[in-house]
């Protein structure tokens, strides 16, 4: 996958690009609605043997357009970067989105975007899509344009879930809010995660045996579960390690600012400044208050019991006590 630099006047791609066959659209958290569409983008630029293009947009179009309408994120702009990169798809354009682009007509939008900059051959789009001023640029639109200038549009249905709803970014939004990983993850194809940066923590976890690996704070629009303890599983530059998480304050030390510190499991080293991304697998617990740093500990150790549980039931990579 490359990402190419994007104008509203040059994509970026390179000059032996002819022709290409394109998807847009937000693709907030990369769920499996978004996947079935990336995968038909993918198979049909090979059948075509013309690159595939996905045209997303940063930031999300609702922040500009309407700001207190906007969604906190399942994916950060990077965390959307790394799971797309797994897809097969040839080009990611990340355009961006300004209050000029959002007053672009659908018409405007599909001549001066779609087909001048990424010289588009076929268009493939969600069910529900929609883009140009007020989402006018609806299927029904894009198929008329389509026919009138030349390209072909194909529409891929919802995808559902086990138990009968619609993929989507809202539902699963709404899961993850309520603390419900599971159907977020049947949403997702995926455990839901957070990634970030390990920074130097106060090490208290040291002095009760538990050390822990300490996140710098999310960006202010990922959306996160509820504060608590959790299992987890960890992606570090040594590969996938079981673990459980604090997400929340530390009330027995007294610290109310809201922290992500991972204790891993039969792994030891120093991952200060390196990139993590932490999978959330199961919730053990509330965060609650210990008389003293012993209970926490003693708490804690039922933790870690019940945290590999979560692991071996669920086969993850990463417990090596499963």
């Amino acid at each position: 996958m490359h990402k190419v630099n994007v104008g509203t006047d040059e994509s970026g791609l390179p000059p032996y690009v002819k022709s290409t066959v394109v998807t847009v659209g937000t693709f907030d958290g990369v769920h499996r609605g978004h996947r079935d569409v990336v995968e038909r983008l993918v198979a049909r630029s090979r059948s075509l043997k013309i690159p595939s293009v996905l045209v997303t947009f940063e930031p999300h179009p609702l922040e500009i357009v309407n700001p207190l309408a906007a969604p906190l994120l399942l994916t950060t702009h990077d965390e959307k970067l790394e799971v797309l990169a797994e897809t097969g798809i040839d080009y990611v354009a990340v355009l961006p989105f300004t209050a000029d682009l959002a007053a672009y007509s659908a018409e405007d939008f599909v001549e001066l975007i779609l087909r001048r900059c990424f010289r588009l051959r076929e268009l493939l789009i969600g069910f529900d899509h929609g883009f140009g001023r007020q989402r006018a640029g609806n299927v029904g639109v894009l198929r008329t344009l389509g026919e009138r200038d030349g390209f072909r549009v194909d529409v891929v249905d919802p995808v559902a879930t086990p138990d009968g709803h619609s993929v989507s970014s809202t539902f699963i939004r709404r899961a993850i809010a309520g603390g419900d990983l599971e159907r977020a993850a049947a949403s997702l194809g995926r455990l839901y995660s957070v990634s970030g940066r390990v920074i130097e923590g106060a090490q208290r976890g040291r002095t009760i045996g538990f050390p822990t690996l300490n996140l710098g704070p999310p960006p202010p629009r990922k959306l996160l579960p509820p504060e608590g303890v959790y299992a987890v599983r960890v992606q570090t530059p040594v590969g996938p390690v079981g673990g459980m998480m604090n997400l929340g304050p530390r009330p027995t030390f007294g610290d109310s600012a809201t922290s992500i510190e991972v204790h891993l499991f039969d792994t030891a080293g120093e991952f200060y400044g390196a990139h993590v991304r932490i999978d959330f697998v199961a919730r053990l617990r509330e965060t609650r208050k210990f008389a003293s740093a012993e209970h926490l500990a003693k708490q804690l150790r039922h933790d870690e019991r019940e945290a590999r549980n979560a692991l071996t039931l669920l086969q993850l990579p990463g417990n090596l006590n499963g």
